[in-house]
């Protein structure tokens, strides 16, 4: 009995021992690195590259270089790894090999100088025109940036204009006027600074033309909004906003034709663009043809308190008249009385709702005896 003791304890001790000597060996299979840097095509280091570690048996890593171009993995398995600088599109990733050991770190480090001074000139010159492109990418998005900052500035300032005082109406309006160049200049110089076939050129269009709209600019932001839309022919917004600047324009058949191709474009989204061809012809007094694109868009958004005040003072617009004796009595059109309503309960405590309000006791002032309540439910106490 005593043997099978000493013999059971021995083993343990044993097993014991084979599990201390193991563990560190076991962990020490996952502590090794890779490190580098990567110089750019000048040998000044390449920041903000993205660097890929890929071993033998498909693990990946990713990380990024630093200021001074460096980079780092830690934790990796012993084997053969694959590092991958991630080149600009249309390079294809640049690949180094090595061998990583535990406990041990491998280093990994590029002079692209040097690697396109071995590819020859054809590989010199690619590279050199993609850090010009970049270069100019660069330029384009600071540009962008400061005809963003400006055009913000010159939405406060049209917001000024129109609470502006007599004797500052002038000044204001000047400042919108500054404003608006200030930033047709910058999406002007971003254009410039973009490379010719820049998948944003459309962007800049639309900013340019926007800048230009808010100073009511309208023959210069219509222009604009056209190569945007040559630029990019599929965004339904671009021919909403220039039926916007040709409605100003007073070109209104041709506004009609740029809110209809936004309204086709995006049917479940075409309320803005039917409101705005409403209003439109309403501003030049087309009340008849306003009602149409109104109806169109309280249909589609039927929790419009504005499409339907729009609607019923198109509709009041519209109406007809007959003498009866010697009296002339309007003729109610259709509608008019539920498009109010619907507007003072959608927005019962609201500007449209009020308007709508007061142009019910119009209506009942005009034809009397006509119902005019509103049905709402009373509210629980």
């Amino acid at each position: 009995m005593m043997k099978f003791r000493k013999s059971w304890t021995l083993t343990a001790v044993l097993a014991a021992s084979l599990i201390s000597v193991l563990a560190p060996r076991a962990a020490a299979q996952n502590d090794g690195s890779i490190s580098g840097q990567i110089l750019d095509v000048e040998g000044k280091p390449w920041a903000d590259m993205t660097i890929q570690a890929v071993s033998d048996q498909g693990a990946k890593s990713e990380t990024k270089t630093d200021k001074d171009g460096k980079y780092v993995f830690h934790n990796l398995r012993s084997g053969v790894y694959s590092v991958f600088v991630v080149l600009a599109a249309p390079n294809k990733p640049y690949e180094s090999q090595c061998r990583v050991q535990a406990g041990q770190t491998t280093t990994v480090s590029l002079n692209f100088k040097e690697v396109l001074a071995k590819q020859g000139a054809a590989a010199q010159e690619q590279v050199k025109k993609q850090e010009e492109e970049k270069q100019k990418f660069e330029g384009m998005k600071e540009h962008f940036a400061k005809g963003n900052a400006i055009l913000e500035q010159e939405r406060q300032a049209r917001a000024d204009l129109a609470k502006a005082s007599g004797d500052q109406r002038e000044t204001t309006r000047q400042k919108v006027t500054d404003l608006a160049n200030q930033a047709a200049t910058e999406f002007q110089a971003a254009q410039k600074a973009a490379a010719e076939k820049d998948p944003n050129m459309h962007l800049l269009w639309a900013k340019l033309g926007e800048a230009y709209d808010i100073a009511g600019r309208n023959e210069e932001a219509a222009q604009a909004y056209q190569q945007a839309i040559t630029a990019k022919p599929d965004v339904p917004g671009y021919y909403n906003n220039l039926g916007n600047v040709l409605a100003h324009a007073g070109k209104i058949d041709e506004a009609r034709t740029a809110y209809t191709k936004s309204a086709e474009m995006d049917p479940p989204n075409a309320a803005g663009a039917w409101l705005n061809f409403g209003i439109s012809l309403s501003n030049v007094g087309r009340m008849k043809e306003a009602v149409e694109p109104l109806k169109k868009s309280t249909d589609i958004d039927p929790k419009s308190a504005k499409a339907w005040y729009l609607l019923a003072t198109a509709l009041v617009g519209s109406m007809e008249t007959k003498k009866v004796g010697d009296k002339l009595e309007f003729i109610i059109q259709p509608g008019t009385v539920e498009a109010y309503q619907k507007a003072l309960e959608l927005d019962p405590n609201g500007v449209w709702g009020q308007q709508a309000k007061q142009g019910l006791e119009a209506v009942q002032l005009m034809a009397p005896g006509i119902d005019t309540k509103i049905n709402t439910k009373k509210k629980k106490s």
